[in-house]
């Protein structure tokens, strides 16, 4: 299923988005807050201007292609073909000057994640796959992503982004894991999945994510020999709460905790 004429072109994508957000990285740039006086969900130029430039070379070369958008919504989604993109999975790190931060490609064909990328180009890394390998480019050079054998929860590295934007109900069954595991921390939005796929976490739990936020994931970290599900065990490409693992004993062990 590995679309390769389109391995270049999220390449491509990749360079482009980082070309339009690094000028903002580290300035005094203006935030906006999305949230609509829920908790704070902040947004500035640089997602715009990232998600603008990759839309205006999907448009280009496949305007028959969907698009699902963070910024700018989502159009011609019953295409066979659609791209997810997030250009700023971690605004909160990158407004705060940290680097744990990336920007997210996916693409769906027939509803599917057949490819994803997570490109973080002030670090000038990327973690890319298509289900049936995941490779790293980076500083460190250049090799496949391959997960690491974790079948106990107490043998496990757990990291979710924050339990405070879980509900009650969920951040008590995460609760439920994290006592069990060898280490939690906090952090690292799509960072974190992608360590998974580098065999250095073993666990991600998440909640109310959106679908943009993990289509790309989910590629790399199956092509890197791991798993990602819904807490129920089903698809995870429509967001909502998400278990990601390297191991697939880790993975069961976490969703009987969660109480799927």
């Amino acid at each position: 299923m590995r679309p390769v004429a389109f391995d270049d072109f999220v390449h491509r994508l990749a360079t482009v988005s980082g070309e339009a957000i690094l000028p903002f990285f580290r300035t005094s740039l203006g935030i906006e807050d999305k949230s609509r006086g829920g908790s704070f969900d902040p947004v500035t130029e640089a997602d715009r201007a990232a998600e603008r430039a990759m839309r205006r070379m999907i448009e280009e070369n496949f305007p028959d292609h969907g698009i699902i958008g963070e910024e700018f919504g989502d159009v011609n989604v019953d295409s066979p073909y659609v791209w997810a993109l997030d250009p700023i999975d971690g605004t909160k790190s990158f407004i705060a000057g940290l680097p744990a931060w990336g920007t997210l490609i996916g693409l769906l064909k027939e509803g599917d994640p057949v490819y994803g990328m997570m490109h973080q180009p002030f670090i000038k890394e990327r973690f890319f796959g298509d289900g049936a390998m995941a490779r790293y480019q980076g500083p460190a050079g250049e090799r496949r992503l391959a997960t690491r054998a974790c079948g106990k929860l107490e043998e496990a590295v757990l990291y979710t982004t924050s339990p405070r934007l879980m509900n009650a109900a969920d951040r008590a069954a995460y609760s439920v894991v994290e006592e069990q595991v060898r280490l939690s921390r906090y952090g690292g939005d799509c960072y974190a999945y992608c360590m998974v796929a580098a065999g250095l976490i073993d666990l991600v739990i998440e909640t109310e994510l959106q679908d943009h936020d993990v289509i790309a994931l989910v590629p790399i970290i199956e092509g890197a020999g791991g798993v990602v599900t819904s807490w129920e065990g089903g698809s995870p490409v429509k967001g909502g709460r998400v278990v990601a693992a390297g191991d697939r004993a880790v993975h069961a062990a976490a969703l009987k905790a969660l109480g799927a």
